[in-house]
């Protein structure tokens, strides 16, 4: 039996099934980003059942507001921008400081096999803690652009900044790293 061609559908035309109504390409889409969204959500929460609501709500906004979706970014940064949004929001009403990234990386990526989530847990451990040393900005900036593979003006739009100071955050988050990185031992050339 061949894959249903709605889990082959971009981003983009899934938003546009969502804003007519079509739950199947709402499934479809959740189930392609919300692990990635659940551990964002949950760089800034200190529970897991929190951040599940959290995720909830983001995806019940997409729902909501597919029809307003304008393209001017990518859905997945149109995601992470009321994720953001979402859970600061929580946090702030919450008087809470965000969340430990140990937990957050703990969460198993569900297309990694076993052998290749241990691989990643080693050699990730050093630079989690590194990355801990980081102010929450600095955090941001780096998750963002290498965990979530956004470019400098998704970030912007993301976190509410200019391009401009994305990229100058961005200069001092990897020469603040790259010192924490040589005074804790660890060789910045492994992958």
């Amino acid at each position: 039996m061949s894959q249903d061609p709605i889990q082959s559908r971009d981003d983009a035309q899934l938003i546009q099934r969502i804003a007519a109504g079509d739950r199947l390409a709402m499934q479809v889409l959740f189930n392609r980003h919300r692990v990635r969204v659940f551990r964002f959500i949950l760089r800034f929460m200190r529970d897991e059942a929190g951040a599940e609501d959290i995720l909830a709500e983001v995806f019940l906004d997409v729902w909501r507001q597919a029809g307003k979706f304008e393209g001017r970014s990518s859905v997945s940064t149109w995601i992470l921008s009321i994720a953001r949004f979402k859970a600061l929001s929580h946090v702030r009403q919450r008087g809470e400081t965000p969340y430990d990234e140990e937990a957050a990386a703990e969460i198993a990526d569900e297309a990694d096999d076993p052998e290749v989530d241990v691989a990643k847990r080693d050699k990730s451990a050093a630079l989690r803690r590194c990355l801990e040393k980081l102010s929450v900005e600095h955090r941001e900036i780096i998750d963002l652009v290498y965990y979530h593979e956004k470019s400098v003006e998704e970030v912007g739009k993301i976190v509410g900044v200019p391009a401009a100071t994305v990229k100058t955050r961005l200069f001092y988050a990897r020469q603040k790293l790259s010192e924490i990185l040589k005074r804790a031992g660890v060789d910045r050339g492994w992958p």
